[in-house]
Order: structure tokens, then sequence, then C-alpha cells
């Protein structure tokens, strides 16, 4: 009796094992195919080579700016037409194509190119025009553990990483969006952050004044109720009801204008 015991236990923990490894092996699969997605998607857009920091000698213009000046957002529409801009924070991984849809949903679980995985996609607010002139526009991005994704935001809870990276850069078709990092912090779903459509001066003011006062770090930048927010949203990894969001303001209010090659 003991033996047939001591056997279905030994099954049992073999069965238990292989599972296990089951998952992670196809979990493993998912997180390459995804990085090959997003890789094919640099290589479309003509950034499969930027460099990590800028030059020394980058001079006064927006060196970043620049070199994001060329990318093929065209190319990239010819294969999804809902790409509608590249984000990426220079010397960072993040660097990837911003989807757009009618829902929230569908590019939780599937790439840039419409293929299925748990990586996702990087993708704006459905209910937010893409044109960048709202108060507050919101991009969403799984945490994914290998850092991946939005993955490395989390680690703007320290100033020195923020020191380092202060900047997130967007590609759209009228040009190039640069973002100045002013807050950093985890907030329920159901707060301020969230709300579309912040008219009015108090409610901006009352926005900015939750923003400043919850974040985690202190930047020195305090915005205004005219300055135009960027908020990053990603998974906290501690349950649903709360994520962790990173914030910049348009740096200059305006846009560089992008020249492309003929």
């Amino acid at each position: 009796m003991k033996k047939k015991i001591r056997l279905l236990i030994t099954i049992s923990l073999v069965l238990t094992f292989a599972v296990s490894a089951a998952v992670i092996g196809i979990k493993q699969l998912d997180y390459r195919s995804g990085t090959e997605d997003y890789f094919d998607a640099q290589l479309v857009a003509g950034l499969a080579t930027m460099p990590d920091k800028a030059p020394e000698n980058a001079g006064e213009t927006d060196y970043w700016a620049e070199i994001l000046a060329d990318t093929d957002l065209d190319s990239l529409r010819t294969i999804n037409e809902e790409v509608i801009g590249w984000i990426t924070i220079p010397g960072t991984e993040l660097s990837y194509p911003i989807l757009q849809t009618e829902d929230n949903k569908y590019y939780l679980n599937h790439t840039w190119n419409n293929d299925l995985s748990s990586v996702g996609s990087i993708f704006m607010e459905c209910q937010i025009s893409p044109n960048m002139r709202s108060f507050n526009t919101i991009i969403y991005g799984h945490k994914m553990r290998n850092g991946s994704m939005f993955g490395n935001l989390l680690n703007y809870d320290n100033l020195d990483y923020w020191q380092e990276h202060p900047s997130i850069y967007l590609v759209m078709d009228d040009g190039v969006y640069r973002y100045d990092i002013f807050a950093a912090y985890e907030v329920g779903i159901r707060e301020i952050v969230y709300r579309i459509n912040i008219n009015s001066e108090k409610r901006r003011s009352d926005f900015i004044q939750f923003c400043l006062e919850n974040s985690e770090i202190d930047t020195g930048i305090t915005p205004t109720f005219v300055d135009r927010v960027l908020t990053l949203s990603t998974c906290t990894g501690r349950g649903h009801s709360t994520r962790w969001v990173v914030q910049g303001i348009l740096h200059n209010g305006e846009p560089f204008l992008r020249q492309k090659t003929p």
C-alpha cells in the first residue's frame, strides 16, 4: 500500500513539474516571438540602429528629435494601418510603434502586426484623438518580466534613473513630440489621471496638483493648466486596482517639425 502511495506521489510530482516546465517554455517562446515582432518593426521604421546615447558634440539642437524625424510611419502602416506613431525613451529598450483601435482590449494581446501574443502592443486610449491636442494623452502597455514594453517604467521611482532618461519622445505625422517627465507613481484606476476631457482651468489645476502630490520623485518641473500632458500607464504586479504611471509635459508646448527625407 505504501509503495502505491509513493508511486502516486512521484507521478503527481513529475506531472506537476512537466506542466510547469511546459508553461514556462510556452511563455518564453511567446516573449521571444514578441521580441522578434518588435525588432521587425524597428527595421521597417528605420530605427534598428538607433544609438544608445547622444554624442558629446550633439550641439544645441535636440539630437533625438533629429534622429527620430526620419521614422518611416508610412511603411509601418502598409503592415498595419492602425499604427499612429512611435514611442521611445532614448537609452532604454522602450522603442515601439503606437497603435490605436476602437477599444482598449484588442492590443492587450495582439502585437503591432496582429499576432496573438501576451506581449501585446503599446496603444493609445481609444477615446482620445491621436492629434496630440488633448490636455492629457494616455498610452498603455504591459510591464513584461523581461523588461520589454513598459517594463522599464517602474525604474522611475528612482531619481537617478530619471536624470539619465528624463524625456519621452513620440513620433507622429506632424512632428516629433518631446515630453519632459515630471511625475511617476502608483495610482488607482478610478482617479483623475484616467479622466477623459479635462477642460476647465480648475479641473486641470486639480489634476496637476494630484500628480505632483503623489509622485515618488521630485523633478523640479511644475506643469501649468495650459501644458499638454502625456501619461504612460502600466500594471504594477500588485493586482488590477492600481497602475503605475509616468507623466511628462510637452517640451516648449510644440512638436519638432518633421522634415522627411525625399
